[in-house]
C-alpha cells in the first residue's frame, strides 16, 4: 500500500499519523496527495488539488461543511459517523441514568433525603425508544437490555436493528413515541428530522418520560421542550446539545431542575482521534484494495 499518499490537516495527529503508517501509506504534502484527511471544520478548510480522491472528515455531523458548500462529487467523502458511537452510548445512558435516578438532584441536596423528589424511576421494564438507531444505537441497545429495558429502534428504512425488541421505519415515529417510557436522540441534522421532538410529539410521552439528546442540537425545538418541561408534560431532558450551541448563559433550561445539561462531551475531544484511527486505518486498507469505505457520505443527502 505504499503507493496511497496521504496528507493530514491542519496538524499532524498522533494517533491518525499512527494509523496512516499503520495501513502502509505514505504522508505526504496535500499538494502531492490521494486522501486528505481532515481534522477541522469547515473554517480553513483548504482548496484541494485534483489528486485528492478521497477526504476523510473527522467529524460525524457535517452539516457545517454541507452549509459552507466544501463538499463536491469530484471525490469521495468520509465522515465519522459510528466511529464514536460507544462513548456517545455511554453518555446517552449516563444522561438517563442520571434523569431517571435523580443523581444531580440527589447529589445537589446535601443528603437532605427530603429534598428529593420521591419518584425515582428506574429502567428495568421501562421501553426506550431511540430515534436514528444508527451506529449509536446499536452500541446503546445492548446497554439498555443490560438494565432490563426493551428498546425500540427507529430508523430511517425499517431495517431490523440487533438487540432491539422492535424496528420501525421513521414513518411510524408517532407510533413509538407512544410506547415511549424514555427517548433518545440520535439521529443526524436533516430536514427530515429537524424538530422532530416538538410539541406535538412531546405531547405522545408519558408524564414520567425523560427525553436524551445526544445527535444534533436542531433535533429539539427547545422552547417546545422548556414548555413541556415547566408544563409537567414529561419528566426531564438530559442534554448533550443544544440549539444554539453553546446556549447563552441565561437560557431558560439552565434554571430547570429536571433538565441535565453537559457541554456537548459526549464525544471528549482528548478522544476524538483516538477513537477515529482505527476506523481511518481501516478505510485507507479498503480504499487500497477498492472496496466500499466506511462511513461514505451521501453529498445529496448531506449525511
Amino acid at each position: 500500500m505504499s503507493s496511497l499518499r496521504v496528507a493530514v490537516e491542519p496538524e499532524h495527529d498522533p494517533p491518525v499519523v499512527g494509523a496512516v503508517r499503520d495501513a502502509g501509506a505514505e504522508l505526504v504534502p496535500l499538494d502531492h496527495a490521494q486522501i486528505l484527511v481532515w481534522l477541522g471544520g469547515p473554517d480553513g478548510f483548504p482548496r484541494l488539488p485534483d489528486s485528492v480522491e478521497w477526504v476523510a472528515l473527522s467529524t460525524a455531523g457535517i452539516e457545517r461543511f454541507v452549509d459552507a458548500g466544501v463538499l463536491d462529487d469530484r471525490r469521495v467523502w468520509t465522515n465519522a459517523s459510528g466511529f464514536y458511537a460507544q462513548g456517545c452510548a455511554e453518555h446517552a445512558l449516563a444522561l438517563l441514568l442520571a434523569g431517571t435516578r435523580q443523581v444531580v438532584a440527589s447529589a445537589r441536596s446535601r443528603w437532605a433525603k427530603d429534598a428529593v423528589d420521591p419518584s425515582v424511576r428506574t429502567l428495568r421494564g421501562a421501553t426506550v425508544v431511540i430515534l436514528g438507531a444508527g451506529g449509536i444505537g446499536r452500541a446503546l441497545t445492548p446497554m439498555l437490555a443490560a438494565c432490563g429495558a426493551s428498546v425500540i429502534a427507529v430508523n430511517r428504512s425499517g431495517r431490523q436493528v440487533d438487540g432491539a425488541d422492535l424496528t420501525l421505519p421513521a414513518s411510524k415515529t408517532d407510533e413509538a413515541l407512544t410506547l415511549a417510557d424514555h427517548v433518545v436522540l440520535a439521529a443526524p441534522d436533516t430536514a427530515e428530522t429537524r424538530h422532530v421532538i416538538n410539541d406535538r410529539t412531546l405531547a405522545l410521552l408519558k408524564p414520567h418520560s425523560w427525553v436524551v439528546n445526544v445527535a444534533r442540537g436542531p433535533l429539539i425545538d427547545q422552547e417546545a421542550l422548556y414548555r413541556a418541561l415547566v408544563g409537567g408534560v414529561i419528566a426531564g431532558a438530559g442534554l448533550d446539545v443544544t440549539d444554539p450551541e453553546p446556549p447563552s448563559l441565561d437560557d431558560p433550561l439552565f434554571s430547570l431542575d429536571n433538565v441535565v445539561i453537559t457541554p456537548h462531551v459526549a464525544n471528549p475531544a482528548g478522544r476524538l482521534t483516538t477513537e477515529m484511527a482505527p476506523f481511518l486505518a481501516e478505510n485507507l486498507r479498503r480504499f487500497a484494495a477498492g472496496d466500499d469505505l466506511i462511513s461514505q457520505v451521501e453529498v445529496g443527502r448531506g449525511y
